[in-house]
């Protein structure tokens, strides 16, 4: 019969307690350092007629830092517009009235993600307010469909025939010539 001896205990309890600490350390991780209930953000809401890959929790970017990410995706069922729910850290709180919103790719296939462009007003946003400006996301997918069976291989188009300059009664280098002597 093996003795437990006060040895065993400790290493025992000290594996324990490791054990512990490095599942706090991955909770802790798992928020993305964004603890507490709710924190110091606050909601805007913008309007885009296509969203593409946009998902919940995907960032909000100014000049590519993140100030926010998306708390919520949802449809208008009347206008059937895509409704985006913006949650902005409390520090960018004096976002001008004519703030701009766009849906942006980082890179050719990368995360979808909100970037904001803001205005010169003097008037803020509020919590809660629509951020009228806003550009819809490019589907790459739907764009390169088009191109490939919408005939990027025909001639010109007539618009493009009427674009180009039209010719002038330009009498021809003969008709000017003086007569010679």
């Amino acid at each position: 019969m093996a003795m437990r001896g006060p040895r065993l205990e400790f290493a025992v309890g000290a594996f324990l307690l490791l054990a512990l600490a490095s599942v706090l350390v991955l909770a802790l991780a798992s928020t993305n350092g964004k603890f507490g209930f709710g924190g110091d953000s606050y909601p805007l809401k913008a309007r885009f007629s296509t969203i593409g890959q946009l998902r919940v929790s995907a960032p909000v970017k100014i000049g590519g830092v993140i100030v926010g990410q998306v708390s919520d995706v949802s449809l208008d069922p009347q206008k059937f517009d895509s409704i985006v729910t913006l949650s902005i850290d409390g520090k960018y709180k004096d976002l001008p009235a004519d703030t701009s919103a766009g849906i942006f790719t980082a890179g050719l296939l990368g995360e979808s993600y909100v970037g904001l462009s803001p205005g010169g007003d003097v008037e803020t946003l509020k919590p809660g307010d629509e951020i009228t400006l806003t550009q819809s996301a490019v589907d790459l997918m739907q764009l390169v469909g088009k191109y490939m069976f919408s005939g990027a291989d025909k001639p010109a188009a007539p618009a493009d025939a009427a674009a180009a300059p039209a010719t002038t009664d330009v009498p021809s280098p003969e008709a000017t010539t003086e007569p010679t002597r």
